[in-house]
């Protein structure tokens, strides 16, 4: 029995040994065949905690820049409440944009200004022009004016019936167009045929509204949009109307803008075409007082009895018919007054100092009321000289010493 356990004992020792220079031999092998992977896993079992460490201080760092780029984008610039006018030129870029808006104080932090820019995707799309911001708003929505182009509006009111002159007048007050370029465009051929406009000049199809422009927009963009409103009120059955009655469309607008400036009230227009009506009829001259002072650069004042006997292509004192072109740029009233005149056998009308007209059918009463209108003016006139003769002959009290 000692022997065999003897035995096995020795032999044990020997197959342990074998043993383990097999997995010694084994392990030598992977680390010869593997050297660069074993080198990895050993760095990374032993790097392990550092790396999630840094991974937990990455996450922290996002979060808290995150929180940090949410409160910027939701607080107002600052609290003066003040209106600020910023102009960011076309073809600005991004940084160039960005400094025009910090030195107007609207950009605190220009890094997240960055930041909230490129997350918007507004980093490429700014849109040039000018702009109003209140410093009330937020980064946020600040950012989202620039990208959707809210530049600032200008509210303007074009009158009816005025002419070319008045409403370059109106629009150059606010800095919306070059005057120059204005005029040069109202005669362009290419330009009137890009607008469909089979005439010499604009004068009569700048429709008068209430328009929103901006100073992004160029002055040919601005008379073009008037243009298109022009398109817009006057109808195909318009046309066919004023076709109906032997006129075409730029004798229609020709005729209607003579109407509206010959009275400011829209009652009164359908009688006014009504005596310009009645008198081409019977081959008289129209005779109206604004075509003689038409074409006089910067006309100003009372038309007088030399105006009337100017050589003028526009003076219907001394033509037959209708001038070459409008000599204003009529609204729908003055239109539909052109097309649909007052069925009344009136040829003559004189003003009543008023605004408004006394209309009459024939030579005789029509010198009758020339004549009571006059007199009435002058007693007028002579009233307001007695008022003011009073007014400068009033003794001026003794100031006591």
């Amino acid at each position: 029995m000692n022997k065999s356990v003897k035995n096995n004992s020795q032999k044990n020792p020997i197959k342990e040994n074998k043993s383990n220079s097999k997995n010694e031999r084994k392990g030598y092998s992977w680390r010869n065949k593997f050297p660069i992977s074993f080198l990895f896993l050993k760095k990374f079992l032993s790097t392990r905690k550092v790396m999630r460490r840094s991974v937990l201080f990455l996450i922290a760092f996002i979060l808290i820049f995150f929180a940090l780029l949410l409160n910027y984008s939701f607080t107002s610039i600052d609290r003066r409440n003040a209106t600020m006018i910023v102009d960011i030129p076309t073809g600005s870029s991004f940084l160039e944009s960005t400094e025009i808006l910090g030195k107007a104080g609207l950009v605190k932090n220009k890094f997240f200004f960055y930041s909230l820019a490129i997350i918007k995707g507004a980093r490429s799309h700014i849109c040039a022009g000018e702009y109003e911001f209140n410093t009330s708003l937020t980064p946020w929505t600040m950012i989202n004016k620039l990208k959707r182009g809210d530049v600032k509006k200008y509210r303007v009111v074009i009158p009816e019936d005025l002419s070319l002159e008045e409403i370059a007048d109106i629009l150059a007050k606010d800095k919306l167009i070059d005057k120059e370029q204005f005029f040069d465009l109202a005669k362009d051929k290419k330009f009137l045929e890009s607008l469909n406009i089979k005439a010499d000049s604009i004068e009569g199809y700048l429709f008068p509204d209430t328009y929103d422009f901006n100073r992004s927009m160029n002055t040919g963009r601005i008379m073009k949009r008037m243009v298109d409103t022009f398109w817009k009120k006057v109808t195909p059955s318009m046309i066919k109307r004023a076709k109906d009655m032997n006129l075409d469309l730029h004798q229609l607008v020709t005729f209607a803008s003579i109407i509206g400036k010959e009275s400011g009230y829209n009652f009164e227009k359908p009688f006014i075409a009504a005596v310009f009506s009645n008198r081409m009829k019977k081959g008289m001259r129209l005779q109206s007082d604004p075509t003689a002072v038409y074409d006089m650069d910067g006309f100003e004042g009372k038309v007088l009895r030399s105006h009337l006997r100017r050589n003028s292509p526009y003076n219907t004192y001394v033509i037959n018919g209708l001038p070459p072109g409008p000599i204003a740029n009529p609204g729908v009233d003055s239109l539909q007054a052109a097309l649909y005149p007052a069925p009344v056998a009136y040829i003559y009308f004189v003003s009543k100092n008023d605004g408004t007209h006394y209309f009459s059918s024939s030579l005789a009463e029509h010198n009758k009321a020339v004549k009571k209108y006059i007199n009435l003016k002058n007693q007028q006139i002579q009233k307001l000289e007695d008022k003011k003769s009073v007014s400068v002959g009033k003794k001026i009290p003794a100031q006591k010493s």
